[in-house]
C-alpha cells in the first residue's frame, strides 16, 4: 500500500484495484501531480473531504468525475449543508455514520472544528485521518478557561475514538506550527491514547521542519514518524 503527500492535509494511497484521495486542497505540482496521475490510473477512485473548510475541500474535486467513471465521493455533510455540493454529488457521513462496500469501511468520527474524521478500514489496514480533529487552542493568547474548554472538547472526542479503535496502521494527524509552543500536544495525546504504527503530519504548511521535531515524542510512544521534505513523497507501508 502507497502513501502519497499532496499538500496541507491532502493525501493519496494507493493499492491493488483502488486508490483515496483525502482532503484535497491544492496538488503537490501546478501540473496537476498526483491526482493527474490518478485520475489515469485503473481501478477505483475514492475522494473523501472530512469537512467544507477551503484548506480541505475544493470544489474542483467535483469535476474529476467527468475524467474518471469509476469514482465514489464520500463527503462529511457539512459540506452539503453549507451548499458546497448537491444532495447526488456525493455519500454524506455524520459523526458515527458509517459506509461500507467491498473495498472500503468507513467509520465518521467527531472533530474539534468543523465536519467529522474518518476511520477507514481498506484491505486488511487500519487508517485515520484526523480531518481537524486536534487539540485547537493557543496558550500564548488563550484565557485559562478557553484552554480547559479546548482540552476538555478534545478529551471527549478522542476518548470516544479510543473506545473503538485500539490500534491504528496509519494515521494522518495536524501538527499544527501556528498553534504555538504546545503546537504538538493534541499529537502527543493522540499516539499516547491510541497505539499507532505510522504517523505523518498534517495541516502544517511550508514548515517541515517545525513538523519533523515531533519525530522525538513519537519514538518515546514507539510510533514510527514520517517527516516530509517535500510535497509529492510517498511511502510504502
Amino acid at each position: 500500500m502507497k502513501l502519497t503527500y499532496i499538500y496541507h492535509s491532502g493525501y493519496a494511497i494507493e493499492t491493488e484495484g483502488l486508490s483515496l484521495i483525502i482532503d484535497y486542497y491544492k496538488d503537490s505540482a501546478n501540473e496537476g501531480g498526483v491526482v493527474s496521475n490518478l485520475l489515469k490510473k485503473e481501478g477505483k477512485l475514492y475522494v473523501l473531504s472530512t469537512h467544507s473548510h477551503a484548506d480541505h475541500f475544493n470544489k474542483e474535486i467535483l469535476k474529476w468525475k467527468d475524467a474518471k467513471k469509476d469514482i465514489t465521493y464520500i463527503f462529511s455533510k457539512d459540506i452539503l449543508n453549507n451548499g458546497f455540493a448537491k444532495a447526488d454529488d456525493a455519500i454524506y457521513l455524520d459523526k458515527l455514520d458509517t459506509y461500507k462496500d467491498s473495498n472500503i469501511a468507513i467509520k465518521a468520527f467527531g472533530s474539534t472544528d468543523l465536519g467529522v474524521s474518518f476511520l477507514m478500514e481498506i484491505k486488511g489496514k487500519t487508517i485515520f485521518h484526523a480531518g481537524d480533529l486536534n487539540n485547537w487552542h493557543w496558550n500564548e493568547e488563550s484565557t485559562p478557561e478557553e484552554i480547559q474548554e479546548a482540552e476538555t472538547y478534545y478529551s471527549k472526542e478522542l476518548e470516544l475514538l479510543a473506545a473503538n479503535v485500539k490500534y491504528i496502521d496509519l494515521a494522518m494527524f495536524p501538527i499544527d506550527p501556528r498553534l504555538g509552543k504546545d503546537y504538538m500536544k493534541g499529537a502527543r495525546q493522540f499516539i499516547e491514547a491510541i497505539k499507532v504504527d505510522i504517523l505523518v503530519p498534517m495541516h502544517f504548511g511550508e514548515a517541515y521542519d517545525k513538523a519533523a521535531a515531533f519525530s522525538e515524542i513519537a519514538a518515546k510512544n514507539k510510533c514510527r514518524y514520517i517527516s516530509w521534505k517535500k510535497k509529492g513523497e510517498s511511502l510504502e507501508f
